[in-house]
């Protein structure tokens, strides 16, 4: 079976595997006091600058809690798309753990615009209602699309123009990352981003992903206050070399956005051959490592038997196809070859 289900059932890049083989060796100090981390940090500043804060935590939902927790309170609310990763696919950890309510937005393609949030900042000063507090983001969308800085520094700055921070969900960065051209500056710290969830699992390391403030300095309070939450909240590493030194690795010399890039060539691979098919239809845009379709259901229960994906809608037989580092030009025409012969 030829797994186009997620890139979370990718395997881990050989180099993070060898990564971890070092950091195996021997004894390193425990919860983060580590050379390991130290590398990881240092390896995070060179990419986003020295006024940064990076808390390593354990998978994409601690990241997005813990975020998200840190920069409110219980009678606080977040806005985000109705797809949002924080709103469908968490369990409602991030209103059980964080506190917060969750002010959720339909969008077609999982982006949201400063016009659809301004209305519910009339909420603002009104004692009966969840005051709004921040606004989170997902870059790449669930749907597939992009982010542009223009429109992340336009979020930003209704944001904070209104006492609100900005939170990206990045448990796709590198995909957009590359997808934007490789400056993961433009869309993060340079278009007003107050605190990223830096995605690794998705992109070739076993586990882990990172939590990054920007501007550190003017979060002191949230930034002091972390450490204290991770641990209260199950996200604290004890051996964190294993966590931090796949980070380190990654980030050496940009094998993050190498992977990243190939997922996505992929991705564009297959789309072009699905567009070209009779009875299929694409849903919208490929800008990073997924694509989404309309199929024959008939198709799809056949492809089903030699492929993994998930079928994203029944009722309008849409399927989600996705592609990670590890994804073959091979296996991206065995699909198309079967859905053409089908077809």
């Amino acid at each position: 079976m030829i797994n186009f289900a997620s890139d979370n059932a990718s395997g881990v890049h050989p180099r993070v595997l060898e990564a971890l083989g070092r950091a195996n060796s021997g004894f390193a100090r425990a919860y983060g006091d580590d050379p390991f981390t130290q590398e990881a940090d240092d390896a995070f500043r060179r990419i986003f600058g020295d006024n940064i804060a990076v808390f390593y935590v354990v998978n994409g939902t601690g990241a997005n809690v813990l975020a998200l927790k840190s920069l409110t309170r219980s009678y606080h609310a977040v806005v985000c798309a109705q797809m949002a990763h924080i709103n469908v696919d968490e369990t409602g950890a991030p209103e059980a753990q964080a506190g917060c309510k969750l002010l959720p937005l339909v969008s077609a393609n999982g982006k949201i615009t400063p016009e659809q949030v301004r209305p519910l900042l009339a909420a603002k000063g009104v004692v009966h209602h969840n005051q709004p507090k921040g606004i989170s983001i997902t870059q790449a969308t669930e749907f597939g699309e992009v982010y542009t800085p223009q429109e992340v520094r336009a979020l930003a700055d209704l944001a904070h123009e209104n006492g609100m921070f900005l939170h990206m969900d990045g448990a796709r960065l590198a995909n957009a990352a590359a997808s934007l051209g490789g400056d993961v500056n433009a869309f993060t710290r340079d278009a007003g981003v107050d605190v990223l969830s830096f995605g690794g699992t998705k992109n070739g390391m076993m586990f882990g992903e990172a939590v990054v403030f920007f501007r550190a300095g003017e979060r002191r309070d949230a930034v002091a206050d972390f450490p204290y939450l991770r641990k209260q909240n199950l996200q604290l590493f004890s051996k964190m070399r294993y966590a931090s030194c796949q980070f380190a690795e990654m980030l050496r010399d940009g094998l993050w956005l190498e992977n990243a890039a190939h997922a996505n060539a992929m991705a564009t691979r297959l789309a072009e051959g699905l567009a070209a098919l009779p009875h299929v239809r694409l849903a919208n845009r490929v800008q990073a490592n997924e694509v989404f379709a309309c199929m024959q259901p008939g198709h799809i229960a056949a492809l089903q038997e030699h492929f993994y994906f998930y079928v994203w809608d029944e009722a309008a037989h849409l399927v989600r196809l996705v592609c990670s580092f590890d994804t073959t030009e091979e296996e991206v025409d065995a699909f198309l070859n079967m859905l053409g012969a089908l077809a």
